[in-house]
């Protein structure tokens, strides 16, 4: 669960994230989108990867990159389990 909120913690690759929400893009077309260097866009995908929150398949010289659902889902019920109902602890008057 840390690499997950350390990859969600940079505002670059939160980014990264929203592009592949649209759709499955190369290493190359995501670098396109910012003006960091190749190498650290794929620093950042690799953060990505690492935390599962990206999946890479590589199909010849290129390799794609998607948005893992799995672990959005697994990070939402995560989330939902702190917002149940709270029993009061206030007497009624």
């Amino acid at each position: 669960m840390n690499a997950l909120f350390k990859a969600l913690n940079d505002p670059t690759r939160r980014d990264i994230l929203a592009l592949l929400k649209k759709r499955d893009m190369t290493a190359g077309e995501i670098a396109d989108e910012f003006s960091f260097s190749k190498p650290t866009i794929s620093h950042h995908l690799d953060l990505l990867r690492q935390a599962g929150l990206v999946e890479s398949v590589k199909e010849g010289q290129f390799i794609y990159y998607s948005l893992n659902t799995t672990v959005m889902d697994e990070i939402i019920t995560w989330f939902v389990q702190f917002t149940g109902n709270k029993k009061s602890n206030n007497k009624k008057q």
